[in-house]
């Protein structure tokens, strides 16, 4: 299956590497990142409830995915992990909580994205990877290129709360999100 929107069974289930360990507790770095609404964000300007879903990249319909990327755990479902954050965004907003999209693909190629979804919020290039050496965030390399491994970070006063890693399936991503921040 060649739909980017679903993910297909048996894809390998992610296992935790303790990669993330380290994050709970630090401060978000201050990084200049471009937004698809056209703006620069700057993480440690926005001080209230956070939600960072990193991603790999996505897939664009009729382009082929990186060669072997349904093989590598946790690679695939770009798309739907973007869709179950737009289906809950309003509850997500509801809990005070300002969401983003990250990878390290450019502008332009999110800004597809965004607008084929719909999507509500903005999405964040970070194209030369400064969350990765601010925050020595997982990365992986598909395609010759060094991509983030998906996790999520909620952040409160510049501060990384929880970590959600690894993020399997991506579909379910909001939900999980949501449920922890209703608990706490």
């Amino acid at each position: 299956m060649n739909d980017i929107t679903f993910l297909p069974a048996g894809l390998p289930v992610p296992i935790d590497d303790g990669l993330t360990a380290h994050l709970e507790g630090m401060h978000l770095p201050d990084v200049a990142l471009v937004s698809t609404s056209g703006g620069i964000v700057n993480l440690t300007a926005i001080q209230h409830r956070l939600v960072i879903y990193v991603y790999p990249l996505t897939g664009r319909p009729g382009l082929a995915l990186p060669e072997g990327w349904d093989a590598i755990p946790g690679a695939r479902g770009c798309t739907p992990q973007a869709c179950d954050f737009s289906n809950h965004y309003l509850e997500l907003q509801q809990l005070n909580a300002t969401v983003f999209g990250l990878s390290s693909q450019t502008t332009d190629y999110q800004s597809e994205l965004k607008n084929r979804l719909h999507l509500p919020f903005d999405l964040l290039s970070d194209a030369t990877l400064q969350l990765w050496d601010a925050l020595q965030l997982p990365v992986f390399q598909a395609d010759g290129r060094l991509l983030y491994k998906r996790l999520t970070l909620i952040a409160e006063h510049n501060v990384i709360s929880k970590v959600f890693y690894p993020v399997f399936p991506p579909n379910q991503n909001a939900r999980h999100v949501l449920d922890w921040l209703k608990s706490h």
